[in-house]
């Protein structure tokens, strides 16, 4: 029968065996495929699959971001995902410069605290470029002032509205910003031996290079785990995508405003009579009794409408819109 254990002569030639150096460097290759390296100061509590699509994600909000940007700062902006790993919170806060913008902020009442880390170069090149200048960082990096920090906050929003575009297929998010701060080691919302998911955005802005960080503690993502695979993330665009995209542009749509402006009638008079104008005259104006008057949207002429009263207020009814060729068309 066989068995599972070493008699002690056995236990002892193998000793030494391994003494004397008999034993096969083949043999001790063998084993060596056996077991896996583990390092018990930095646990493994993200898994491949859970890092792989926080890239995929931050990949899409990278080209969300750059287009913000390069609209909002009006020059090329680039922005890239260019690695997603798990670290320790010490050894992220250890490898920041100082100073740096440090923006903390909570993702949402049921999660918790996250950090967005904006490199200094790109900090000092936005600002420049939003205070009219070229977009160049100073020769030596300095500490903001307090407007230069409330113009940041302004930017740093965006990023955190565009953050929670993304999560939205993981779990919802409603970020809100709790301290703005340029010196990263005073900042230790968690333990410096927490997990955390490090993920590094490079950036470009003109010629000016550098990285944006976000972190995201094991601790706050706690809940969000079992959602964070890029099947479950895939899923929020194949669900009738038909109605979710006209819902969608209906929502954006509803909100914008929009100046509407109605042309009661045109006249022509000298400049002699326009400055002798006076309360209580009459102005004759080229338009027949009944006749509907433009309505335009924005400068455009869309409607036709006819003059009325709502109440005790000067209102106008929509009786049609003007068509491409400039004629009247029913609602």
């Amino acid at each position: 029968m066989a068995r599972d254990s070493l008699t002690q002569s056995e236990i002892d030639s193998l000793i030494s065996a391994i003494s004397s150096g008999r034993i096969e460097k083949k043999e001790e290759a063998g084993l060596e495929g056996e077991y896996q390296v583990y390092d018990f100061r930095r646990p493994t509590k993200f898994s491949k699959e859970q890092l792989k699509t926080m890239h995929i994600m931050h990949d899409n909000y990278s080209r969300i971001m750059g287009n913000f940007l390069s609209a909002f700062l009006r020059v090329p902006v680039k922005l890239e995902a260019a690695s997603v790993a798990q670290v320790t919170y010490e050894e992220f806060i250890y490898s920041l410069p100082i100073p740096t913008l440090m923006t903390i902020f909570n993702m949402s009442q049921d999660l918790g605290i996250a950090m967005l880390e904006t490199n200094p170069a790109l900090v000092f090149t936005m600002i420049d470029l939003l205070f009219g200048g070229e977009g160049r960082p100073p020769d030596k990096i300095r500490e903001l002032t307090e407007i230069e920090l409330s113009v940041m906050r302004q930017i740093m929003e965006r990023f955190l509205d565009n953050l929670s575009y993304v999560w939205k297929g993981i779990i919802p998010l409603s970020p809100q910003i709790e301290s703005m701060d340029t010196n990263p080691q005073f900042n230790q919302v968690i333990s410096f031996s927490e997990t955390i998911a490090l993920i590094t955005i490079s950036a470009q802005i003109k010629e000016t290079q550098g990285f944006i960080n976000l972190c995201f503690p094991y601790i706050t993502l706690d809940r969000a785990l079992q959602n964070l695979t890029a099947q479950h993330w895939f899923n929020q665009f194949q669900q009738t995508p038909g109605k979710t995209r006209t819902g969608d542009i209906k929502r954006g749509l509803y909100p914008a405003e929009v100046e509407a402006t109605v042309i009661l009638g045109q006249a022509t008079i000298t400049l002699d009579d326009y400055f002798q104008l006076q309360e209580g005259d009459v102005i004759p104006l080229r338009r027949q009794n009944g006749e509907p008057m433009e309505v335009l949207v924005e400068n455009n002429p869309v409607f036709l409408a006819q003059p009325g009263l709502k109440g005790r207020h000067r209102a106008v009814q929509i009786t049609g819109w003007i068509n491409e060729e400039g004629g009247l068309d029913k609602p």
